[in-house]
């Protein structure tokens, strides 16, 4: 018989599923969001590091041989980005810093201040002042060599904030992490809650804990899944839309990077909740009758 709501008691005792599967699957896609995040600031670090340039300077009216044998001993070095050498010419900066300025500069009939300069950059794991330190005497050893420069105080500050910001989504992600299980557990906990009498009630007919519980971890560990797929497309969404304004981001992104985060999703749901809903109906069944009400 309908109840004032109009609802019949079988309405009345069927869980919000629905409710339940959005709910998961939002705090997964935020907690996918934060694992992405970690991921790719650490991907930027690199990104960043590896576009710190160092300049070494030619004294005037060296041996050009001796400036391209240099230039390709820098390009074998293991810690050289080979691709990103460089050798430019001080007529060619001169023509580069007249594009920049807008002045036409050789028209003041001036003697050329720039030097020959080669450029490089090194690997990210090299990037360290003690490691740039060393390599700019080694290359100020080369007696055609006037200096080395890099920006130190860039380099240092690139290091020091990784660290902050991973450190930072690390601490960020084990506390979402914490909130989503708790907010997992309580809406499986509410969604099961209008299931209390019936499980309660298959206890008292005889049934075992393992049959009662088995068709709901089932069905929880479905809806788990469920809620993963979503955040899991919800995620891909999102990097999609961010890449059509950020073309960048899909050079930071690995395939293997989003498949990592899609299976830690994928077992998350399904355990999270498979746990919670044994959890959940084991505390029923260890429940008296009128503790139920």
């Amino acid at each position: 018989m309908p109840d004032i709501l109009g609802k019949t008691p079988a309405q009345r005792t069927k869980p919000n599923y629905f409710y339940t599967i959005s709910s998961v699957a939002v705090v997964l896609f935020l907690l996918g969001f934060f694992s992405l995040l970690f991921c790719l600031s650490r991907q930027l670090g690199q990104l960043l590091k590896e576009r710190v340039s160092i300049l070494v300077e030619i004294e005037p009216e060296s041996n050009p041989f001796l400036i391209d044998s240099l230039a390709r001993a820098i390009q074998l070095d293991p810690i050289t980005k080979s691709e990103t050498v460089l050798l430019i010419s001080k007529e060619a900066a001169l023509t580069s810093l007249q594009e920049d300025v807008g002045e036409d500069l050789l028209s003041l009939d001036l003697p050329n201040p720039l030097y020959d300069v080669i450029t490089f950059n090194v690997k990210a794991d090299y990037l360290t002042n003690e490691r740039l330190e060393a390599l700019r005497h080694k290359l100020k050893s080369e007696r055609f060599v006037k200096d080395v420069y890099y920006q130190e105080g860039l380099v240092q500050q690139i290091v020091t904030n990784i660290k902050k910001f991973s450190w930072l989504f690390l601490v960020l992600g084990c506390l979402f992490l914490f909130i989503a299980i708790t907010l997992i557990h309580n809406t499986i906990r509410l969604a099961l809650y209008t299931n209390r009498f019936v499980i309660k009630n298959m206890e008292l007919v005889g049934a075992t804990w393992e049959f009662i519980s088995r068709p709901y971890i089932k069905r929880s560990i479905l809806h788990g899944i469920i809620s993963a797929i979503i955040a899991i497309l919800l995620l891909i969404c999102l990097l999609l839309w961010a890449n059509s304004y950020l073309p960048e981001i899909s050079t930071l992104s690995s395939g293997f990077t989003i498949a990592g985060i899609a299976v830690g999703l994928l077992f998350l749901g399904v355990l999270i909740n498979g746990l919670s809903t044994y959890f959940i109906i084991n505390k029923y069944l260890n429940m008296r009758l009128e503790d139920l009400y």
